[in-house]
């Protein structure tokens, strides 16, 4: 008997190229798409992802590859777990990574959950990036994608043991080009469908007005200071600015000004000058390592702070209560709290260590006086 495997199914051409492939390969594959943005009360789906056409897409391309396909409502565990505290980490002044979330409570959290109750013991998605197992331990492994350009192991490094060993991504061997002919040479009817590049619950990717609408104390004006605490002007909400921003400031002439830390707690927006944001040490909670339990010495490491950032040299360091502290070899710019940042293997750099979520940041001493572990 075939072993079954649940397919994500977005209505996009990755996620429909994997379903496709997993059947060829011989599994016996159930289609799924989640709703998971808000509904009016019409019960239409008012944001940016999960539309009408997207389940619509999803259910043709079943329909083609002769697989069964089910529309599953995880509205309540997307909101829970996505939406409540994306909201919240604006409010408290960070720069969350909705994506990161998403991937850890609801594509291999609560989809994993409806699997089971499917026979399924396995999910699989079009996510570029590739799952293996390091024959010494048998742990599961996430390796960066071959496309490196559309590589999305940052947005999955947060994934334990119990979600990797479950999960299979069939285009990680494939680049972006090879998926779209495989998908044509099928007859998908998604072959040249556009990619989304909102967050996908904020409609037109204002989520300033978003989140105004959902709490609107993010409106709440303070005042811009100076590293002094000279006033210089005043916000519009400290959920509108992040670190390293220098437009819409609203300070006039003078000197190039950049958001260099925001004070939830004075609701303040501190700028400073384009050195102000240099960093060389971070300090990350919430952190999941993959091909070993627990960090326990000082490593070498390659690190990254934003998706499209090369990861770049750092030592990773046991920190208090289950932090990770990150020291990198030449400091980085811009460095937002609440953003994820990922590690990978030094001498492997296709190998994903783990990854956690940024408390914050800072200018401090040479990471070379720890050693390299």
């Amino acid at each position: 008997m075939a072993e079954r495997v649940v397919a994500a199914m977005s209505g996009g051409v990755d996620s429909a190229v994997a379903a496709a492939l997993l059947k060829e390969a011989g599994y016996e594959v159930v289609g799924v798409t989640l709703h998971l943005a808000p509904r009016d009360g019409s019960g239409t789906l008012t944001r940016g992802c999960c539309t009408a056409r997207d389940a619509d897409d999803a259910r043709l391309t079943a329909r083609l590859l002769g697989i069964p396909h089910f529309v599953l409502n995880h509205e309540a565990t997307f909101d829970r777990t996505v939406i409540a505290p994306f909201t919240a980490a604006y409010l408290t002044g960070c720069t969350p990574n909705p994506c990161f979330a998403c991937n850890q409570h609801v594509k291999f959290g609560s989809l994993l959950a409806a699997a089971r109750r499917l026979g399924a013991e396995q999910v699989a998605t079009g996510h570029y990036a590739r799952i293996g197992r390091d024959p010494a331990t048998g742990r599961a492994l996430l390796r960066r994608a071959a496309d490196r350009r559309k590589d999305q192991s940052y947005f999955l490094c947060g994934l334990g043991q119990a979600q990797l060993s479950r999960a299979l991504m069939p285009v990680g061997d494939l680049q972006k080009d090879e998926v779209r002919a495989l998908a044509a040479a099928r007859g998908l009817p998604v072959a040249e469908k556009d990619e989304s590049q909102e967050i996908c619950f904020v409609p037109g990717n204002d989520y300033r007005a978003f989140l105004e609408e959902r709490a609107p104390e993010a409106a709440r004006p303070g005042p811009i200071r100076d590293r002094a605490g000279r006033i210089l002007g005043k916000h519009r909400g400290i959920a509108a600015y992040t670190v390293g921003q220098r437009r819409g400031l609203g300070l006039g002439g003078g000197p190039l000004r950049f958001v260099v830390a925001l004070d939830a707690n004075e609701n303040a927006v501190t700028v400073g000058e384009a050195d102000d944001l240099l960093v060389d040490t971070v300090e990350v909670g919430e952190t999941t390592f993959i091909p070993f339990e627990r960090l326990r010495v000082p490593r070498r490491a390659l690190a990254n702070t934003r998706y499209r950032q090369p990861p770049r040299p750092a030592i990773l360091l046991p920190g208090e209560t289950g932090t990770v502290i990150v020291r990198f070899e030449e400091p980085l710019r811009a460095v937002s709290p609440g953003q994820v940042a990922a590690f990978y293997e030094a001498d492997e750099p296709d190998v994903v260590l783990g990854g956690g979520l940024i408390r914050r940041a800072w200018l401090g001493r040479s990471p070379h006086a720890e050693g390299s572990g």
